[in-house]
């Protein structure tokens, strides 16, 4: 039997997101198949023996007098098979604790430290967008080198701008004038250094799952019905109306370039173990732009990346163990 470890947690803004989906895993996974041990790394990136009380996970409280802190975390780590990080965020999926892992042979879920890095950095990943030829919508690294005044002479409002580095929507701001613009800069600089400003366009948006296992599956597209007028934190999270559903009206033609797409940006990031890739649709003028690529995805059992390998014909419990033993 092997002995798998559920890590989760670490001290980034999606802490709670990750607490979430570990609640889910260790809800589903396959203890006939697994020893499993979970492991949860605190705001102040303390690791602590998780004691199992599932009911704690829902707010992310689950340090309790019966939580035992880790001093040794190599040794420790050294004692599984295998490792399934599922810490969304700055360095839980951003190549950090990646190459800790890979530094000391430890064998673990999901993408290398190479593609991780890529992956999370927005501004790499849409270097390697453009090597490879993928369609993606204007944008601009914002620096000290160009100023609002660079960004208005070279895009469109309205212009979304977003952190380099981050995920689930956090940071990100709509501008629709020169006044959001400056604001919505000042928002992003509190998460991250470096920031994107793209073009903001009235698109469909569509994800695909891509996931290794013999071969590559790559699902049919699921999307996202926004309840706000553009996905952000509060329509990803708290707004009720917002829904994801896997549609089943996207043209042969479309479907067929969307998936070609999702395997090039896989492929071309050296991936490995799974992936969700986004997308921007415009049905006017049938152009497909990529948005990113999320190297460790939302896990919940109602995320869109499992939800889209149960389209697949891959429940989530088995989803779960194909992770584990093509690890």
């Amino acid at each position: 039997m092997k002995k798998v470890l559920i890590l989760f947690g670490g001290n980034s803004t999606e802490h709670y997101i990750s607490c979430k989906s570990a609640k889910s895993i260790l809800e589903n996974i396959d203890q006939k198949l697994f020893d499993v041990t979970s492991v949860g790394i605190n705001l102040e990136n303390e690791w602590y023996i998780y004691n199992d009380n599932l009911k704690y996970l829902d707010d992310g409280d689950w340090i309790d007098k019966n939580t035992k802190k880790i001093d040794n975390i190599i040794e420790f780590l050294k004692q599984f098979d295998v490792v399934f990080p599922i810490i969304h965020g700055t360095n839980g999926e951003d190549g950090r604790l990646q190459g800790m892992l890979e530094l000391f042979n430890i064998k673990f879920v999901g993408c290398n430290t190479i593609s991780s890095a890529i992956g999370m950095d927005k501004e790499f990943s849409k270097y390697v967008f453009d090597k490879l030829n993928i369609p993606q919508v204007k944008y601009l690294v914002y620096s000290k080198n160009i100023n609002i005044k660079n960004a208005e002479k070279t895009l469109k409002y309205p212009m979304i701008v977003k952190p380099a580095n981050g995920g689930s929507s956090i940071g990100i701001s709509k501008a629709n004038n020169k006044k959001e613009l400056v604001k919505a800069i000042e928002i992003a600089k509190k998460y991250d250094s470096k920031i994107i400003i793209e073009e903001f366009i009235k698109a469909r948006e569509l994800e695909i799952a891509v996931l290794q296992d013999k071969n590559l599956i790559i699902s049919n597209p699921g999307e996202i019905l926004s309840g706000n007028d553009w996905y952000d934190y509060d329509a990803k999270y708290n707004n009720e109306n917002s829904k994801t559903i896997i549609p089943n009206d996207i043209p042969k033609n479309i479907l067929l370039k969307l998936k070609e797409y999702a395997k090039k940006a896989f492929v071309g990031l050296n991936a490995k173990g799974f992936a969700r890739i986004d997308f921007f649709y415009n049905e006017k003028t049938q152009q497909i732009f990529i948005n990113e690529i999320n190297t460790l995805p939302g896990f919940t059992n109602i995320s869109m990346f499992p939800k889209l390998m149960e389209n697949e014909k891959i429940p989530y419990k088995k989803l779960i163990t194909k992770l584990i033993e093509n690890a």
